[in-house]
């Protein structure tokens, strides 16, 4: 089990990670891909992430437009492991040369 984060954690946190945003007990980033299989490729990178630390985002796909959501739902809100996984979808982002679109 790991712990809620407290809003001063996740504030400083987000700091760290321009294209995300809080929304309640969320953060979500969109991002633009180069092209619509480039967008599949970020989800699958992301999608193997989130299976090896079992901790899945929400995601939504329109065309070359990406986005994730994070929570920790067992938890009840944002713990560590969403803004691990935020920093790791951020990377593959750049990675694949999609650029926010938040």
């Amino acid at each position: 089990m790991t712990r809620l984060l407290d809003d001063e954690e996740i504030e400083r946190q987000l700091g760290d990670l321009p294209d995300w945003t809080r929304d309640g007990d969320t953060i979500r980033a969109s991002y633009k891909a180069p092209d619509f299989l480039a967008g599949i490729a970020l989800v699958q990178e992301v999608a193997a992430a989130a299976e090896t630390m079992d901790h899945h985002p929400d995601i939504d796909i329109r065309w070359r437009t990406v986005s994730f959501a994070l929570s920790t739902h067992s938890e009840g809100g944002l713990t560590q492991l969403d803004i691990e996984l935020a920093h790791q979808i951020s990377q593959e982002a750049a990675r694949r040369g999609a650029s926010s679109a938040g």
